[in-house]
Protein backbone atom coordinates (compact mmCIF):
# COMPACT_ATOMS: atom_id res chain seq x y z
CA UNK A 1 0.00 0.00 0.00
CA UNK A 2 1.17 3.92 -0.69
CA UNK A 3 1.19 4.76 2.88
CA UNK A 4 3.66 6.85 4.95
CA UNK A 5 3.59 6.87 8.33
CA UNK A 6 2.67 10.43 9.06
CA UNK A 7 2.08 11.29 12.82
CA UNK A 8 -0.93 13.84 13.47
CA UNK A 9 0.05 17.53 13.64
CA UNK A 10 -0.24 19.30 16.51
CA UNK A 11 -1.56 22.60 16.14
CA UNK A 12 -1.35 25.50 18.33
CA UNK A 13 -3.91 28.00 16.73
CA UNK A 14 -2.87 31.01 19.21
CA UNK A 15 0.81 31.52 18.12
CA UNK A 16 2.01 27.99 16.31
CA UNK A 17 3.67 25.11 18.13
CA UNK A 18 6.99 26.91 17.00
CA UNK A 19 6.92 29.33 19.55
CA UNK A 20 5.52 27.09 22.28
CA UNK A 21 8.77 25.24 21.74
CA UNK A 22 10.84 28.22 20.93
CA UNK A 23 9.41 30.09 23.94
CA UNK A 24 9.98 26.68 26.25
CA UNK A 25 13.32 26.31 25.00
CA UNK A 26 14.62 29.67 25.13
CA UNK A 27 13.87 29.50 28.83
CA UNK A 28 15.96 26.44 29.22
CA UNK A 29 18.81 27.20 27.38
CA UNK A 30 19.17 30.12 30.56
CA UNK A 31 18.59 28.01 33.01
CA UNK A 32 21.15 25.14 31.74
CA UNK A 33 23.84 27.54 30.34
CA UNK A 34 24.17 29.29 33.74
CA UNK A 35 24.24 25.71 35.30
CA UNK A 36 27.19 24.59 32.87
CA UNK A 37 28.47 27.77 32.99
CA UNK A 38 28.39 28.22 37.51
CA UNK A 39 29.85 24.23 37.47
CA UNK A 40 33.04 25.47 35.67
CA UNK A 41 33.34 28.86 37.82
CA UNK A 42 32.49 26.69 41.11
CA UNK A 43 35.78 24.52 40.18
CA UNK A 44 37.96 27.82 39.99
CA UNK A 45 36.49 29.37 42.75
CA UNK A 46 36.85 26.21 45.03
CA UNK A 47 40.64 26.23 43.95
CA UNK A 48 41.43 29.59 44.95
CA UNK A 49 39.14 29.17 47.95
CA UNK A 50 41.40 26.22 48.90
CA UNK A 51 44.88 27.28 47.72
CA UNK A 52 44.80 30.76 48.83
CA UNK A 53 42.85 29.98 51.99
CA UNK A 54 39.49 31.92 51.67
CA UNK A 55 36.53 30.69 52.98
CA UNK A 56 34.67 33.28 51.84
CA UNK A 57 34.86 32.11 48.34
CA UNK A 58 33.54 28.54 49.34
CA UNK A 59 30.97 30.57 50.90
CA UNK A 60 29.78 32.09 47.95
CA UNK A 61 29.90 28.61 46.28
CA UNK A 62 27.40 27.83 48.72
CA UNK A 63 24.98 30.82 48.50
CA UNK A 64 25.49 30.61 44.54
CA UNK A 65 24.76 26.84 44.64
CA UNK A 66 21.33 27.39 46.85
CA UNK A 67 20.31 29.92 44.42
CA UNK A 68 21.31 27.71 41.81
CA UNK A 69 19.14 24.62 42.32
CA UNK A 70 16.31 26.64 41.86
CA UNK A 71 17.04 28.78 39.20
CA UNK A 72 18.85 26.14 36.95
CA UNK A 73 17.65 22.88 38.16
CA UNK A 74 14.64 22.78 39.33
CA UNK A 75 13.31 24.94 37.01
CA UNK A 76 15.29 23.88 34.27
CA UNK A 77 14.20 20.27 35.03
CA UNK A 78 10.70 21.45 34.46
CA UNK A 79 11.31 23.42 30.78
CA UNK A 80 13.92 20.46 29.91
CA UNK A 81 10.94 17.32 29.89
CA UNK A 82 8.46 20.73 28.11
CA UNK A 83 10.93 20.70 25.85
CA UNK A 84 10.52 16.73 25.01
CA UNK A 85 7.08 16.87 25.31
CA UNK A 86 6.30 20.13 22.84
CA UNK A 87 9.20 18.24 20.30
CA UNK A 88 7.28 15.45 20.71
CA UNK A 89 3.95 16.27 19.94
CA UNK A 90 5.26 19.10 17.05
CA UNK A 91 7.54 17.03 15.25
CA UNK A 92 7.14 13.70 15.93
CA UNK A 93 9.54 12.25 13.24
CA UNK A 94 12.35 14.82 14.06
CA UNK A 95 12.63 13.53 17.91
CA UNK A 96 12.88 10.01 16.25
CA UNK A 97 15.33 10.85 13.64
CA UNK A 98 17.80 12.02 16.93
CA UNK A 99 17.02 9.49 18.65
CA UNK A 100 18.09 6.61 16.07
CA UNK A 101 21.10 8.53 15.67
CA UNK A 102 21.97 9.27 19.15
CA UNK A 103 20.27 7.37 21.86
CA UNK A 104 23.08 6.08 23.33
CA UNK A 105 24.70 9.44 23.24
CA UNK A 106 21.68 11.10 24.60
CA UNK A 107 22.00 7.83 27.39
CA UNK A 108 25.56 9.33 28.06
CA UNK A 109 24.49 12.49 28.45
CA UNK A 110 22.12 11.63 30.92
CA UNK A 111 24.40 10.19 32.80
CA UNK A 112 26.86 12.94 33.15
CA UNK A 113 23.04 14.93 34.15
CA UNK A 114 23.06 12.60 37.20
CA UNK A 115 26.40 13.13 38.39
CA UNK A 116 26.04 16.96 37.69
CA UNK A 117 23.10 17.19 39.64
CA UNK A 118 24.35 14.73 43.02
CA UNK A 119 27.51 17.69 41.95
CA UNK A 120 25.68 20.65 42.47
CA UNK A 121 24.07 18.76 46.12
CA UNK A 122 27.23 17.81 47.31
CA UNK A 123 28.75 21.23 46.67
CA UNK A 124 26.24 22.84 48.42
CA UNK A 125 25.89 20.57 51.57
CA UNK A 126 29.49 19.18 52.02
CA UNK A 127 30.92 22.46 52.64
CA UNK A 128 32.91 22.29 55.99
CA UNK A 129 32.08 18.81 56.43
CA UNK A 130 34.45 16.89 53.84
CA UNK A 131 38.26 17.69 54.08
CA UNK A 132 39.64 20.16 51.27
CA UNK A 133 41.01 17.65 48.78
CA UNK A 134 37.83 15.99 48.82
CA UNK A 135 35.93 18.65 48.14
CA UNK A 136 37.80 20.08 45.24
CA UNK A 137 37.77 16.94 43.55
CA UNK A 138 33.79 16.77 44.15
CA UNK A 139 33.80 20.28 42.18
CA UNK A 140 36.08 19.15 39.79
CA UNK A 141 33.74 16.04 38.93
CA UNK A 142 30.93 18.82 38.99
CA UNK A 143 32.36 21.31 36.75
CA UNK A 144 33.63 17.76 34.28
CA UNK A 145 30.41 16.25 34.28
CA UNK A 146 28.69 19.48 33.65
CA UNK A 147 30.42 20.52 30.87
CA UNK A 148 30.30 17.06 29.45
CA UNK A 149 26.05 17.42 29.34
CA UNK A 150 27.24 20.64 26.95
CA UNK A 151 29.17 18.81 24.67
CA UNK A 152 27.08 15.74 24.13
CA UNK A 153 23.60 17.88 23.50
CA UNK A 154 25.82 20.74 21.10
CA UNK A 155 26.68 17.86 18.48
CA UNK A 156 22.88 17.03 18.31
CA UNK A 157 21.99 20.27 17.97
CA UNK A 158 24.45 20.78 14.79
CA UNK A 159 23.17 17.71 13.18
CA UNK A 160 19.67 18.91 13.03
CA UNK A 161 21.40 21.46 11.07
CA UNK A 162 23.46 19.15 9.04
CA UNK A 163 25.20 15.91 9.80
CA UNK A 164 28.95 15.99 10.96
CA UNK A 165 30.04 14.22 7.78
CA UNK A 166 28.59 13.92 4.28
CA UNK A 167 29.38 10.38 4.06
CA UNK A 168 26.75 9.68 7.31
CA UNK A 169 24.17 9.57 4.56
CA UNK A 170 25.87 6.65 2.60
CA UNK A 171 27.20 5.14 5.49
CA UNK A 172 25.48 5.85 8.86
CA UNK A 173 27.08 5.71 11.94
CA UNK A 174 27.00 7.98 14.95
CA UNK A 175 30.72 9.24 14.68
CA UNK A 176 30.05 10.40 11.26
CA UNK A 177 26.99 12.17 12.36
CA UNK A 178 28.04 13.92 15.28
CA UNK A 179 31.08 15.40 14.72
CA UNK A 180 31.83 18.08 12.03
CA UNK A 181 32.47 21.66 11.72
CA UNK A 182 29.64 23.31 12.80
CA UNK A 183 29.77 20.65 15.94
CA UNK A 184 33.31 22.76 17.42
CA UNK A 185 31.94 26.12 16.01
CA UNK A 186 29.10 26.12 17.92
CA UNK A 187 30.83 24.09 21.03
CA UNK A 188 33.00 27.13 20.99
CA UNK A 189 30.61 29.82 20.87
CA UNK A 190 28.28 28.49 23.20
CA UNK A 191 31.08 27.82 26.05
CA UNK A 192 31.77 31.51 25.85
CA UNK A 193 28.35 32.57 26.07
CA UNK A 194 27.62 30.59 28.74
CA UNK A 195 30.10 32.00 30.83
CA UNK A 196 28.72 35.43 29.66
CA UNK A 197 25.40 34.43 31.26
CA UNK A 198 26.91 33.16 34.11
CA UNK A 199 28.72 36.09 35.58
CA UNK A 200 25.53 38.10 34.55
CA UNK A 201 22.65 35.56 36.68
CA UNK A 202 25.93 35.52 39.07
CA UNK A 203 25.31 39.04 39.54
CA UNK A 204 22.04 38.64 41.51
CA UNK A 205 23.90 36.54 44.14
CA UNK A 206 26.58 38.94 44.63
CA UNK A 207 24.39 41.75 45.04
CA UNK A 208 22.92 39.76 48.32
CA UNK A 209 26.56 39.97 49.94
CA UNK A 210 27.10 41.50 53.00
CA UNK A 211 30.73 42.17 52.93
CA UNK A 212 31.36 45.25 50.51
CA UNK A 213 34.94 44.45 50.09
CA UNK A 214 34.40 40.93 48.78
CA UNK A 215 31.42 42.06 47.18
CA UNK A 216 33.40 44.75 45.25
CA UNK A 217 36.22 41.75 44.62
CA UNK A 218 33.96 39.39 43.57
CA UNK A 219 31.55 41.90 41.13
CA UNK A 220 34.77 42.86 39.60
CA UNK A 221 35.68 39.60 38.73
CA UNK A 222 32.68 38.42 37.25
CA UNK A 223 32.40 41.95 35.27
CA UNK A 224 35.87 40.45 34.08
CA UNK A 225 34.54 37.12 33.21
CA UNK A 226 31.85 38.69 31.40
CA UNK A 227 33.52 41.01 29.10
CA UNK A 228 36.32 38.59 28.34
CA UNK A 229 33.78 35.79 27.16
CA UNK A 230 31.30 38.00 25.42
CA UNK A 231 34.06 39.78 23.55
CA UNK A 232 35.59 36.30 22.62
CA UNK A 233 32.01 35.08 21.93
CA UNK A 234 31.36 37.83 19.43
CA UNK A 235 34.74 36.72 17.76
CA UNK A 236 33.92 33.33 17.26
CA UNK A 237 30.56 34.50 15.80
CA UNK A 238 32.09 34.77 11.89
CA UNK A 239 33.34 31.31 12.14
CA UNK A 240 29.77 29.95 13.07
CA UNK A 241 28.57 31.45 11.09
CA UNK A 242 31.10 29.92 7.97
CA UNK A 243 29.74 26.36 9.32
CA UNK A 244 26.47 26.50 8.51
CA UNK A 245 25.54 24.63 5.55
CA UNK A 246 24.76 26.47 2.29
CA UNK A 247 20.65 26.29 2.53
CA UNK A 248 21.07 27.92 6.06
CA UNK A 249 23.61 30.63 4.28
CA UNK A 250 20.36 31.34 2.05
CA UNK A 251 18.01 31.34 4.37
CA UNK A 252 20.31 33.95 6.94
CA UNK A 253 20.93 36.63 3.76
CA UNK A 254 17.38 36.36 1.90
CA UNK A 255 15.49 35.61 4.86
CA UNK A 256 16.63 36.98 8.30
CA UNK A 257 15.65 40.64 9.29
CA UNK A 258 18.30 43.01 7.33
CA UNK A 259 18.31 44.36 11.34
CA UNK A 260 19.51 41.17 12.65
CA UNK A 261 23.29 41.47 12.87
CA UNK A 262 23.42 44.64 14.22
CA UNK A 263 21.25 43.86 16.95
CA UNK A 264 22.69 40.69 17.72
CA UNK A 265 25.87 43.35 18.19
CA UNK A 266 23.65 46.23 20.36
CA UNK A 267 22.90 43.23 22.61
CA UNK A 268 26.03 42.12 23.31
CA UNK A 269 27.24 45.69 23.27
CA UNK A 270 25.14 46.37 25.89
CA UNK A 271 26.20 43.37 27.98
CA UNK A 272 29.59 44.39 27.97
CA UNK A 273 28.44 48.02 28.76
CA UNK A 274 26.60 46.16 31.69
CA UNK A 275 29.97 44.50 33.26
CA UNK A 276 31.89 47.50 32.50
CA UNK A 277 29.65 49.69 35.05
CA UNK A 278 29.37 46.74 37.49
CA UNK A 279 33.36 47.06 36.89
CA UNK A 280 33.51 50.76 37.78
CA UNK A 281 30.28 50.95 40.16
CA UNK A 282 30.56 46.96 41.96
CA UNK A 283 28.40 48.93 44.58
CA UNK A 284 25.88 50.43 42.84
CA UNK A 285 24.81 46.47 41.53
CA UNK A 286 21.82 45.13 42.90
CA UNK A 287 19.66 42.25 42.76
CA UNK A 288 17.45 43.96 40.80
CA UNK A 289 20.15 45.26 38.36
CA UNK A 290 21.35 42.19 37.91
CA UNK A 291 17.74 40.48 37.45
CA UNK A 292 17.03 42.86 34.76
CA UNK A 293 20.03 42.68 33.31
CA UNK A 294 19.39 38.42 33.11
CA UNK A 295 15.98 39.06 31.25
CA UNK A 296 17.18 41.20 29.05
CA UNK A 297 19.67 38.77 27.59
CA UNK A 298 16.48 36.14 28.24
CA UNK A 299 14.23 38.31 25.54
CA UNK A 300 17.12 40.33 23.74
CA UNK A 301 19.76 37.48 23.06
CA UNK A 302 18.63 33.97 23.82
CA UNK A 303 15.49 34.21 21.79
CA UNK A 304 15.77 36.03 18.45
CA UNK A 305 19.25 33.92 18.93
CA UNK A 306 17.74 30.37 19.28
CA UNK A 307 14.30 31.37 16.79
CA UNK A 308 17.25 32.14 13.97
CA UNK A 309 19.09 28.99 14.86
CA UNK A 310 16.25 27.39 13.87
CA UNK A 311 14.80 28.97 10.85
CA UNK A 312 18.23 28.63 9.30
CA UNK A 313 17.87 24.66 8.97
CA UNK A 314 14.75 25.00 6.95
CA UNK A 315 13.45 23.48 5.12
CA UNK A 316 14.82 20.41 7.37
CA UNK A 317 14.05 19.65 11.03
CA UNK A 318 16.72 16.50 11.31
CA UNK A 319 20.08 15.75 9.31
CA UNK A 320 18.53 17.35 6.08
CA UNK A 321 16.39 14.05 5.19
CA UNK A 322 13.61 15.13 7.47
CA UNK A 323 11.28 18.01 6.37
CA UNK A 324 9.89 20.36 9.01
CA UNK A 325 6.40 18.87 8.25
CA UNK A 326 7.40 15.63 8.54
CA UNK A 327 8.41 13.94 5.03
CA UNK A 328 10.94 12.25 4.80
CA UNK A 329 12.87 14.17 2.26
CA UNK A 330 15.93 11.94 1.01
CA UNK A 331 17.36 8.12 0.58
CA UNK A 332 19.43 8.04 3.15
CA UNK A 333 21.17 4.35 2.94
CA UNK A 334 23.39 4.38 5.95
CA UNK A 335 20.13 4.42 8.03
CA UNK A 336 18.27 2.43 5.03
CA UNK A 337 15.88 5.12 5.22
CA UNK A 338 13.65 5.71 1.59
CA UNK A 339 12.57 9.21 0.22
CA UNK A 340 8.95 9.67 0.76
CA UNK A 341 8.36 12.40 -2.04
CA UNK A 342 7.36 9.25 -4.67
CA UNK A 343 5.09 7.90 -3.04
CA UNK A 344 3.12 11.83 -2.16
CA UNK A 345 3.91 12.16 -6.07
CA UNK A 346 2.16 9.24 -7.00
CA UNK A 347 -1.23 9.31 -4.66
CA UNK A 348 -0.93 12.64 -2.84
CA UNK A 349 -1.17 13.63 0.59
CA UNK A 350 -4.75 12.16 0.85
CA UNK A 351 -4.23 9.12 0.14
CA UNK A 352 -0.85 8.44 1.43
CA UNK A 353 -1.36 9.65 5.11
CA UNK A 354 -2.11 6.95 7.59
CA UNK A 355 -3.94 9.74 9.97
CA UNK A 356 -5.66 11.15 6.90
CA UNK A 357 -9.49 11.81 7.92
CA UNK A 358 -11.98 9.25 6.20
CA UNK A 359 -14.23 11.81 5.11
CA UNK A 360 -11.12 13.96 3.32
CA UNK A 361 -9.83 11.08 1.23
CA UNK A 362 -11.69 11.98 -1.56
CA UNK A 363 -11.91 15.97 -2.36
CA UNK A 364 -15.28 17.14 -3.83
CA UNK A 365 -16.07 21.22 -3.67
CA UNK A 366 -18.17 20.78 -0.76
CA UNK A 367 -15.63 19.19 1.77
CA UNK A 368 -12.64 21.03 -0.13
CA UNK A 369 -12.48 23.68 2.48
CA UNK A 370 -11.91 21.06 4.96
CA UNK A 371 -8.99 19.13 2.94
CA UNK A 372 -7.27 22.29 2.37
CA UNK A 373 -7.11 23.27 6.44
CA UNK A 374 -6.24 19.61 6.82
CA UNK A 375 -3.34 20.13 4.01
CA UNK A 376 -1.95 22.88 5.99
CA UNK A 377 -1.93 21.93 9.25
CA UNK A 378 -0.29 18.76 8.01
CA UNK A 379 2.60 20.30 5.38
CA UNK A 380 2.64 24.15 6.34
CA UNK A 381 1.53 24.56 10.16
CA UNK A 382 5.54 23.44 11.65
CA UNK A 383 6.68 26.74 9.88
CA UNK A 384 4.17 28.84 9.48
CA UNK A 385 0.56 30.06 11.92
CA UNK A 386 -3.01 29.57 9.86
CA UNK A 387 -3.59 33.02 12.10
CA UNK A 388 -2.79 36.50 11.89
CA UNK A 389 -0.76 36.05 14.98
CA UNK A 390 2.03 33.73 15.70
CA UNK A 391 5.13 32.57 13.71
CA UNK A 392 5.23 33.53 9.66
CA UNK A 393 1.52 33.86 9.30
CA UNK A 394 0.71 31.91 6.20
CA UNK A 395 -1.24 34.19 4.62
CA UNK A 396 0.82 37.06 4.47
CA UNK A 397 2.76 35.11 1.93
CA UNK A 398 0.05 35.33 -0.73
CA UNK A 399 -0.92 39.26 0.32
CA UNK A 400 -4.81 38.94 0.28
CA UNK A 401 -5.23 37.23 -2.57
CA UNK A 402 -8.57 35.34 -3.36
CA UNK A 403 -7.88 34.55 -6.77
CA UNK A 404 -7.86 30.36 -5.84
CA UNK A 405 -6.48 28.88 -9.88
CA UNK A 406 -4.20 31.82 -9.26
CA UNK A 407 -2.75 30.41 -5.80
CA UNK A 408 -2.98 26.96 -7.34
CA UNK A 409 -0.97 27.61 -9.93
CA UNK A 410 1.87 28.62 -7.77
CA UNK A 411 1.36 25.93 -5.35
CA UNK A 412 1.67 22.89 -8.06
CA UNK A 413 4.68 25.07 -10.09
CA UNK A 414 6.53 26.06 -6.91
CA UNK A 415 6.14 23.38 -4.10
CA UNK A 416 5.19 20.90 -6.13
CA UNK A 417 8.15 21.17 -7.55
CA UNK A 418 10.73 22.21 -4.96
CA UNK A 419 11.19 24.98 -6.83
CA UNK A 420 11.44 27.95 -3.56
CA UNK A 421 14.06 29.63 -1.76
CA UNK A 422 13.67 27.74 1.40
CA UNK A 423 10.25 25.69 1.64
CA UNK A 424 10.57 21.94 1.00
CA UNK A 425 9.01 20.18 -2.46
CA UNK A 426 5.85 19.24 -1.28
CA UNK A 427 3.92 17.35 -3.86
CA UNK A 428 0.31 17.96 -4.38
CA UNK A 429 -2.14 16.36 -6.99
CA UNK A 430 -4.17 18.78 -8.17
CA UNK A 431 -7.40 18.50 -6.44
CA UNK A 432 -4.90 19.28 -3.42
CA UNK A 433 -3.34 22.13 -4.26
CA UNK A 434 -6.66 23.19 -5.65
CA UNK A 435 -8.45 22.60 -2.07
CA UNK A 436 -4.77 24.72 -0.09
CA UNK A 437 -5.31 27.20 -2.55
CA UNK A 438 -9.04 27.95 -1.78
CA UNK A 439 -8.10 27.43 2.34
CA UNK A 440 -5.60 30.21 1.64
CA UNK A 441 -7.87 32.04 -0.57
CA UNK A 442 -10.17 32.13 2.53
CA UNK A 443 -8.12 33.43 5.16
CA UNK A 444 -8.64 37.19 3.05
CA UNK A 445 -12.20 36.73 2.13
CA UNK A 446 -13.95 33.78 3.40
CA UNK A 447 -17.01 34.73 1.29
CA UNK A 448 -14.30 32.89 -1.43
CA UNK A 449 -15.96 29.40 -0.13
CA UNK A 450 -19.39 29.24 -1.10
CA UNK A 451 -18.65 31.22 -4.41
CA UNK A 452 -16.08 27.89 -4.87
CA UNK A 453 -18.60 25.47 -4.06
CA UNK A 454 -21.41 27.26 -6.28
CA UNK A 455 -19.09 27.29 -8.89
CA UNK A 456 -17.59 23.97 -9.10
CA UNK A 457 -21.89 22.95 -8.53
CA UNK A 458 -22.52 24.70 -11.55
CA UNK A 459 -19.92 23.05 -13.42
CA UNK A 460 -20.69 19.50 -12.56
CA UNK A 461 -24.38 20.21 -13.80
CA UNK A 462 -22.88 21.47 -17.00
CA UNK A 463 -20.95 18.93 -17.69
CA UNK A 464 -23.86 16.61 -16.59
CA UNK A 465 -26.29 18.12 -18.92
CA UNK A 466 -23.30 18.01 -22.06
CA UNK A 467 -22.81 14.45 -21.38
CA UNK A 468 -26.43 12.97 -21.24
CA UNK A 469 -28.25 16.28 -22.97
CA UNK A 470 -31.65 14.54 -22.82
CA UNK A 471 -31.61 13.18 -19.14
CA UNK A 472 -33.05 15.69 -16.73
CA UNK A 473 -30.48 17.01 -14.20
CA UNK A 474 -31.39 18.03 -10.87
CA UNK A 475 -31.78 21.71 -10.11
CA UNK A 476 -28.78 23.20 -7.50
CA UNK A 477 -29.60 24.79 -4.50
CA UNK A 478 -25.92 26.58 -4.23
CA UNK A 479 -27.18 29.55 -4.87
CA UNK A 480 -31.07 31.41 -5.45
CA UNK A 481 -32.43 30.56 -8.69
CA UNK A 482 -32.64 33.57 -11.12
CA UNK A 483 -36.05 33.57 -12.81
CA UNK A 484 -35.83 36.92 -14.79
CA UNK A 485 -38.16 38.93 -12.38
CA UNK A 486 -37.01 41.92 -10.83
CA UNK A 487 -38.13 41.20 -7.39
Amino acid sequence: MDLIGLYPTWYEPGIGSGYVVAIIATVHVLFSHTAVGAALLFTYLAYLGYRDDRPELIDFIKKYGMFLLVFSYILGSITGPGIWYSTTVGSPRGISALIHNFVWKWATEWVFFVIEVVGVYMMVYLVGKVDKATYLRIAITFGLASFATMLAIVGILSFMMEPGKASWAEKGGYLLAFYGDNTFAQLAIRSMFMLTITSVVGGIVVAGLKDPVFKTWLARRLAVLGIVTASIGMMLYPWYLSTLPAQAQIVMENRIPAFYNTAIISVLMATIAYFLFTLIKPRMMTAAVAGFATLAILILGLFPGETIRESARKPYVAGEYVYSNQVLAKDVPGMTIKSEIPTLEKVGFSHASVFWPETQREITPQNAIDVGRTLAITACSNCHSLSTTGIRPIARYFGGMTDVPRIQNYLIGALSTGNTMYMPKIPLKPKEAEALALYLASLADPTVVAKFVDEKTRAAEAEAVKAAPNKPVAVSMATPLHTGSKE
